[in-house]
C-alpha cells in the first residue's frame, strides 16, 4: 500500500520582520486615503538619523482584527488610523552610507534606476519619455533618495482621519531637525506640488455620506487577480483565496505560490533563494518595487470607446449601444466593468445573468470571477488572447501541452515566475484641472527585471507571445500610429471586428525603482551597522 502522503509545510512569515502594504493592498484593509513624500539627504549622518527617527512609526505586517471574518493569527495588533512605510532607491542607500560590498550585491535594474531603463520600458516614446514626467521625477541632482509613505483610513463623509495630518507633520519634523541635511522634494503634479496625494473613488451616498469604490478612472474594478502565495493569509483563507489566483497544475488543482516570488530570502518557483546583498539579514524580507505614476486619458479613452463601439455594434448586430459600449471594454479587458471575466460570462446578456444568479460581492460571486483559466478557449473567440487580463496574468494559456490530457498538462508554470503584486490607489479626479488623474501603480516583486520588467516590455508593450505582432496592450500599452486591436469573431457568422486608430491611454507620468528592507534592515540602516562581512 501506499503511504498517505503528508500535508505540504506551510511557510510561516516573519510578519513583525516585514513592512505592511506588501502581503495585502492598503487600500483593500480600510485605508483608501494615501500621501507619498519623497526625500533627498545630503549627509549620510543625517540621513540615518531620519530613518531612526521614524523607524518607531513604521507599520509593519502583523495583522488586525479584519472586518470581513479573517482571522489574525498567532499576534494581533490594534489597526492604526494611519499607516508609515519607507523605501529606498539605489542612491539612497549609498547616500545612507550602506557599504559598497553590500550595495555591489544588489541587481542591475535596481541600480540602474527607471530613468534609464525607460527604453526598455516604452518611456521613450509618445508622452510617455521623462520630458513629460513630474518634474520630482526628473533628471536632478537632487535625486530620490527615501520615499515616505502614508495610508490612511477615513470618516462617513470620505475625509482623511487627523491623524494624516499629524503623521506628516511628524515626518516633515524629522527632517527640519536635520538641519537641512534632509530635503522634502517637492515637484508633484497635482493640488499639492510637495507630495502626491493619492485617493480612492467614491461613491456619493443618498444621506450624504461618501463611500470607498475599488475602481479606476476607467470604470474597471482593479486589481481582482492579485497573486496568492504561501504565509499571505492565515489558517484556511489561503487555500480559499489561491483558487484562481495562485498556480494552476492543468487539472484544476489550484494552490499559493512561493513566496519568494515577492520577498527576498524565501524559496521561490523554482525553489531557489535568489542571490541577494550581504548579508543576508540586509536583504530577508525585504522586496523590491516599481513606483510608476500613471496618467489616464480619460477624454480620450469616452471618446475613442464611443466612437468604435459604434462599429462594433454595426458589425455585430448589437442593438443597445450601452451593451455595444460595455462589450467594447470588456473585451479589451478581459472582464466586465464590475470585475466578471467574459470566461465567465461572454456576452452582456449572460453578464446580467451571472450577476442575478450570484449576488455581486458574495463570497460565490468573489470565488466565481477568480476561478477561470484560458486553455479551454485558445482562440479568443470568448475573450480575446491579447486583453488586458491574458497578458498581465497569463494563467495557463501558455501551457506548451495545452492540446494535451490534462494530466500531461504543465498548467501555469510558465507564468509563475512573472507575477507582481499590485498595490498603490488612484490619484485625481474627472475634470481636475490639468487632466491630472491616473493610478500611482506599486509593483512588488523580488525580481524588477525577470517579474515587472518582462510583463512590460514582453507581455505589456508587444505582441508575439500572443501571436499579434507589435500589437500592444490595448489599454495600458504603448499605441503609436496605426495601433489597433482586433476582436475575434464569436462564432463563425460573425465577422471579426478590428477596433483601429487607439491612441495612448495611459502615460507615464514618473517613478523609479525602490527596495522596501525589512524591520532588521531598518535598524540597520538607520544605526549605520550595516556588515557585509
Amino acid at each position: 500500500m501506499n503511504a498517505p502522503q503528508k500535508a505540504p509545510i506551510r511557510a510561516e512569515l516573519e510578519l513583525g520582520d516585514l513592512q505592511g502594504g506588501i502581503l495585502s493592498a492598503y487600500g483593500k484593509l480600510g485605508f483608501p486615503k494615501g500621501r507619498f513624500l519623497l526625500f533627498h539627504a545630503d549627509q549620510s549622518a543625517a540621513g540615518r538619523a531620519f530613518v531612526e527617527a521614524l523607524r518607531p512609526l513604521v507599520t509593519t505586517a502583523l495583522r488586525w482584527p479584519s472586518s470581513k471574518g479573517i482571522p489574525t493569527g498567532k499576534v494581533e495588533v490594534p489597526r492604526p488610523d494611519c499607516t508609515l512605510n519607507l523605501a529606498f532607491t539605489f542612491w539612497g542607500l549609498y547616500a545612507l552610507g550602506v557599504p559598497t560590498r553590500t550595495l555591489r550585491g544588489m541587481p542591475d535594474e535596481f541600480v540602474d534606476g527607471m530613468l534609464s531603463r525607460a527604453p526598455m520600458l516604452g518611456d521613450d516614446v509618445l508622452d510617455n519619455t521623462p520630458s513629460h514626467w513630474d518634474p520630482v521625477w526628473q533628471e536632478s541632482e537632487d535625486k530620490p533618495h527615501i520615499l515616505v509613505m502614508l495610508n490612511c483610513r477615513v470618516d462617513e463623509f470620505g475625509n482623511a482621519l487627523p491623524a494624516l495630518e499629524a503623521l506628516t507633520a511628524t515626518v516633515l519634523a524629522a527632517a527640519e531637525a536635520s538641519g537641512g541635511k534632509v530635503k522634502l522634494l517637492a515637484g508633484h503634479a497635482g493640488p499639492d506640488p510637495r507630495w502626491q496625494e493619492l485617493s480612492a473613488l467614491f461613491a456619493d451616498l443618498p444621506d450624504g455620506r461618501r463611500q470607498p469604490r475599488p475602481t479606476e478612472h476607467f470604470g474597471f474594478v482593479d486589481a481582482i487577480g492579485d497573486p496568492v502565495f504561501e504565509g499571505q493569509y492565515p489558517g484556511d483563507e489561503e487555500q480559499k483565496r489561491c483558487v484562481g489566483q495562485g498556480a494552476v497544475d492543468g487539472e484544476g488543482n489550484w494552490r499559493p505560490l512561493a513566496p519568494g516570488e515577492f520577498i527576498l530570502g524565501w524559496p521561490d518557483e523554482a525553489q531557489e533563494v535568489a542571490g541577494a546583498a550581504m548579508p543576508l539579514d540586509f536583504s530577508r524580507n525585504g522586496s523590491f518595487f516599481a513606483y510608476r505614476k500613471l496618467h489616464q486619458h480619460v477624454e480620450s479613452w469616452d471618446t475613442w470607446i464611443a466612437e468604435r463601439a459604434k462599429g462594433l455594434a454595426a458589425t455585430w448586430k448589437i442593438d443597445d449601444p450601452a451593451d455595444a459600449e460595455a462589450t467594447l471594454k470588456a473585451k479589451m479587458a478581459g472582464r466586465w466593468p464590475d470585475g466578471v471575466p467574459l470566461s465567465r460570462a461572454p456576452t452582456a446578456a449572460e453578464w446580467r445573468q451571472f450577476n442575478l444568479d450570484l449576488k455581486p460581492g458574495s463570497a460565490e460571486w468573489l470565488a466565481a470571477v477568480t476561478h477561470f483559466d484560458f486553455c479551454e478557449d485558445v482562440s479568443g473567440s470568448v475573450c480575446p488572447v491579447t486583453s488586458h487580463i491574458r497578458r498581465m496574468n497569463t494563467r495557463d494559456m501558455l501551457d506548451p501541452l495545452w492540446d494535451q490530457p490534462k494530466k500531461a498538462r504543465m498548467g501555469s508554470a510558465l507564468n509563475n515566475r512573472r507575477r507582481i503584486l499590485r498595490r498603490g490607489l488612484p490619484y485625481g479626479h474627472r475634470g481636475a484641472e490639468g487632466g491630472d488623474h491616473g493610478i500611482v501603480m506599486l509593483a512588488h516583486c523580488a525580481s524588477l527585471f525577470r517579474q515587472f520588467e518582462f510583463v512590460q516590455q514582453q507581455w505589456a508593450n508587444y505582441g508575439l507571445d500572443f501571436n499579434a505582432g507589435n500589437d500592444s496592450c490595448p489599454i495600458v500599452g504603448t499605441h503609436g500610429p496605426g495601433a489597433r486591436f482586433v476582436i475575434a469573431s464569436p462564432d463563425r457568422k460573425t465577422p471579426p471586428f478590428i477596433a483601429s486608430g487607439i491612441p495612448q491611454f495611459v502615460s507615464t507620468r514618473g517613478g523609479d525603482y525602490f527596495f522596501a528592507p525589512s524591520m532588521t534592515a531598518l535598524r540597520m540602516i538607520g544605526q549605520g551597522v550595516t556588515d557585509p562581512t
